[in-house]
């Protein structure tokens, strides 16, 4: 929250009254935009808040990164206060990407993987830290030794598109067809006057 005042405006930032909210917030931005959706939530209880609407993100295939606080790294697996095993319980909802750091020169490099993996896989990710290490210093440019991993530059989607027998064998059902139903979900996205044409 400090960093976020540091920043001075570089990014949109909406404090809602519950982190339950936060997760549904960040799930709207994203269905509304398609754009990468954020919510954060401190350790055990606010972080157990989000789940409800970071299931509604998974479930509608949108993109949404949950950044959550967890205990001091010291006192994890000794039944601290409000100590809850976050990896364990984003398994499901994050399951692509669910991630806890351990060093500040992680951070980076689990930030940008969580949004990237949420924009192309069009899903929720998690990364939890610890608040001992938030309050450490940041690590810029990590090192670029054995055994730490650095991610690209950019990020570009890929479009999939069937190809021209599936269209052909497509087409064809839906023109021997009588009473044709249509069944859109969320790859028809951005298509819409298309759907269109075809119902007509």
């Amino acid at each position: 929250m400090g960093a976020l005042g540091r920043a001075k405006g570089a990014m949109e930032f909406v404090q809602p009254r519950h982190e339950e909210m936060a997760a549904f917030m960040a799930c709207g931005h994203a269905k509304f935009t398609g754009e990468v959706g954020v919510c954060m939530a401190t350790s055990g209880p606010g972080a157990i808040h989000l789940l409800n609407g970071l299931y509604d993100a998974k479930k509608d295939h949108v993109p949404v990164v949950a950044i959550v606080g967890q205990q001091a790294r010291t006192a994890l697996g000794g039944e601290y206060q409000q100590e809850v095993d976050l990896v364990s319980l984003f398994k499901d909802v994050a399951g692509d990407f669910v991630h806890m750091a351990t060093s500040p020169g992680q951070i980076r490099h689990l930030i940008d993987r969580a949004i990237r993996i949420a924009l192309g896989e069009r899903t929720v990710t998690a990364i939890i830290i610890p608040n001992d290490l938030q309050s450490q210093k940041a690590v810029e440019e990590p090192a670029h030794a054995h055994g730490t991993v650095h991610s690209g530059a950019g990020f570009t989607s890929a479009k999939v598109v069937p190809d021209s027998r599936a269209l052909a064998q497509a087409a064809e059902v839906l023109n021997s067809g009588r009473r044709i139903a249509i069944l859109i979900g969320a790859g028809a996205r951005g298509a819409e006057q298309e759907l269109k044409d075809i119902a007509d």
